[in-house]
């Protein structure tokens, strides 16, 4: 869509909502004069009492004209962090009601465009409002549907419940194995898979290299470690005695808390052995995931997977044999050569094995997914909305709650991925993680540090690929030595 600014250079506000409403589209901002077709004309002016957004759309050979004002005492010249916030918002709103003139409907998290909605809700009632107006300022401030106004109504509170109980000197940490046995169609992860797996003898020794240095750092700051997850990329691509050798590192270089959350992605059922488990359980893991996607050997086959739903169904068992302890399992709407009646019969599968935690994701194709790069077809957002509202349904029938929730760009319909669990089965560390309750430790390959902190959030990142991370292991273990906690 062709994008013209008067009066303000807001281009990442005004792309957001863009790849919100027009998630096909993508922002381009011409040399020539405006009055062609699919293109949107913004404008911000200040009067004597109030400055107004005025946007013109037109798409289709139709043209849609809105304009949002706000009052000039609020957009205060001494504070330009809250006046840049009020101008962004009251361009976003113009060319929100402009493009629902056009579509004729609203998107389900209304002018919401971020990743986590459910900031919105958790800091409100931070500073004093009840529940009931939290809700209210999600419909009347941001449009939000009544349905996702009581998702992240439901994630707030397990936020709040989280922070109440989170310890100063605690953080959350993340290992990154970044291995796979081959490469899923939808994903973007950083990861490898087929014969680069031959790196990861070399990968766990520089890993174990950066877990000593950022263990004696944090011991000697007197932190302790709240919630482990290992993550990938598939862990469990690891053989047994590789796993069990990185727990025993973990334990001997951190001071875990008691009761730690300890959370490894077994993910992929055709890595997933007797063996394997029993190292996860004795290095003491509690808490794994068993990541079917979906239960039709169809759709599995279209994304790339060489195992089936039996598969599935024997790691299943197999684990809740070993007795790891609690299990999450993946689902994603929206995949191809799946249909709604196709999704129904996995989730109610899935409900009937009766996992600890459910994580519901909404299909996202990122740039670097094949799926993305080859055009495939998929379900369009009609059927991946009746598939989450099946899904909402049979969870909540079932008695699992929503715990955390989040949105990435480029997701079919515009909707979420949300966690579910029964009932006390929560994963802190998707919460602490998700809402930046408090810093995240993160190593390994791909690893973005988040140190959380009066109000701000300060990231830190390792290079991103197993290579990369391998030529300067020596500079990120002594990086991670000199930091001061």
């Amino acid at each position: 869509m062709n994008l013209y600014f008067t009066g303000h250079g807001e281009k990442y506000a005004v792309e957001q909502t863009l790849l919100t409403l027009f998630p096909q589209e993508r922002p381009v901002y011409p040399d020539t004069p405006p009055g062609g077709d699919n293109e949107l004309e913004l404008s911000f002016t200040r009067g004597t009492q109030w400055a107004t957004a005025r946007a013109v759309l037109r798409r289709d050979g139709q043209t849609y004209v809105r304009q949002c004002r706000a009052p000039l005492a609020d957009l205060p010249e001494d504070d330009p962090v809250a006046a840049t916030r009020l101008t962004r918002r009251t361009l976003q709103r113009a060319f929100y009601r402009a493009a629902v003139d056009c579509l004729g409907t609203e998107p389900p998290w209304g002018m919401l465009s971020g990743v986590r909605p459910v900031k919105l809700p958790t800091r409100a009632m931070e500073a004093g409002a009840t529940p009931r107006q939290a809700e209210k300022m999600l419909g009347d401030q941001y449009r939000v549907s009544p349905l996702r106004r009581k998702l992240a109504m439901a994630c707030a509170q397990a936020s709040l419940a989280v922070k109440r109980d989170l310890k100063p000197q605690e953080i959350s940490l993340y290992v990154g194995i970044p291995f796979c046995p081959t490469r899923c169609a939808y994903c973007s992860f950083i990861s490898a898979s087929g014969s680069a797996n031959r790196l990861i003898p070399a990968y766990l020794e520089a890993l174990f290299q950066e877990i000593d240095a950022a263990g004696a750092a944090l011991r000697q700051g007197g932190k302790t470690v709240r919630t482990v997850y290992i993550g990938g990329g598939t862990p469990t691509t690891l053989e047994a005695p590789q796993l069990a050798a990185l727990l025993d590192r973990l334990h001997t270089a951190f001071s875990l808390a008691p009761g730690t959350e300890f959370t490894v992605e077994a993910g992929r059922p055709d890595t997933i052995t007797r063996e394997k488990l029993s190292a996860l359980r004795n290095g003491g893991a509690n808490r794994i995931s068993v990541n079917p996607q979906t239960m039709s050997n169809q759709v599995l086959a279209a994304i790339g997977r060489s195992h089936r739903a039996q598969d599935i169904r024997e790691a299943y068992a197999l684990a809740r044999e070993v007795d790891v302890g609690a299990i999450n399992m993946d689902l994603i709407a929206g995949l191809p050569a799946d249909t709604l009646a196709g999704f129904q019969a996995t989730v109610q599968e899935v409900i009937a094995l009766a996992p600890e935690n459910i994580t519901v994701h909404t299909l996202a194709l990122k740039r670097g997914a094949r799926l993305r790069q080859e055009d495939t077809p998929l379900p369009d957002g009609q059927t991946v909305a009746a598939m989450l509202d099946f899904a909402w349904a049979a969870l909540d029938r079932a008695g699992y709650v929503p715990y955390y929730l989040y949105r990435q760009k480029f997701m079919s319909g515009s909707f979420e991925n949300v966690g579910w669990c029964k009932p006390g089965w929560a994963s802190e560390y998707n919460i602490c993680m998700m809402e930046e309750l408090h810093t995240v430790l993160s190593l390994g390959a791909g690893g973005v540090t988040k140190f959380v902190g009066e109000g701000t959030v300060r990231r830190a990142a390792n290079p991103k690929y197993p290579q990369e991370y391998l030529q300067n292991s020596g500079r990120i273990a002594a990086e991670k030595a000199a930091w001061a906690w």
